[in-house]
């Protein structure tokens, strides 16, 4: 190894000092960048007068509630599991639906499942209005959402009994929205292989 005929310069020959000083340093960098935080951000969403609704003390109506709600499914006495929910305002009345991925709860497996729409008057119980997805068509839900009036789910299924309950093998995209008097699906794509 060939040594450098230059001299050591100071700082390459570090000392406990230049870590005092360097640690100092940055607990003043933190400390500073504590002192100059932003502070909370807040949000609020409003709606159009004519689609707001209020409850007598003003708040929003609540959602209904999944859970207050027998579902139309034929489970064997094994119960029902609400494995996905949102909430949004489907009709434009004002008032928060909520659609529920409702299935047996079958304890293990892949049980079919439903999507179903539940909408509660004021003082009155949850209840189902609209099936979106019948458990009868052998369907589980991937992805799901409530956006802007629209629902969204892509539908998993089966190209043939053949096929292990365990690993779907078809994909369809499928959205409903509410049009008139009824639940409108609006777009899907054919069902395509996974």
């Amino acid at each position: 190894m060939q040594t450098s005929a230059l001299p050591d310069l100071a700082h390459t020959a570090t000392k406990p000092v230049h870590w005092l000083a360097t640690a100092a340093a940055m607990a003043g960098v933190v400390a500073a960048a504590g002192l100059l935080q932003p502070g909370t951000a807040t949000a609020t969403a409003t709606a159009a007068p004519e689609q707001r609704t209020t409850t007598q003390q003003g708040a929003p109506p609540p959602a209904p509630d999944p859970a207050r709600v027998e579902f139309p499914l034929e489970c064997g006495g094994a119960g029902t599991t609400v494995a996905k929910q949102a909430s949004g305002d489907l009709d434009g009345d004002g008032r928060p639906e909520t659609v529920a991925v409702v299935h047996c709860d079958a304890g293990s497996g892949t049980p079919p499942s439903g999507i179903y729409v539940l909408t509660q008057g004021s003082g009155a119980a949850p209840r189902v209005v609209a099936t979106l997805v019948d458990p009868a068509d052998k369907k589980t839900v991937g992805d799901f959402t409530v956006r802007e009036g629209r629902v969204s789910a892509t539908l998993l299924g089966y190209s043939s009994l053949e096929v292990p309950r365990c690993c779907p093998d078809q994909e369809e995209q499928a959205s409903w929205r509410w049009k008139g008097n009824a639940f409108v699906r609006t777009s899907g794509d054919l069902a395509r292989a996974v």
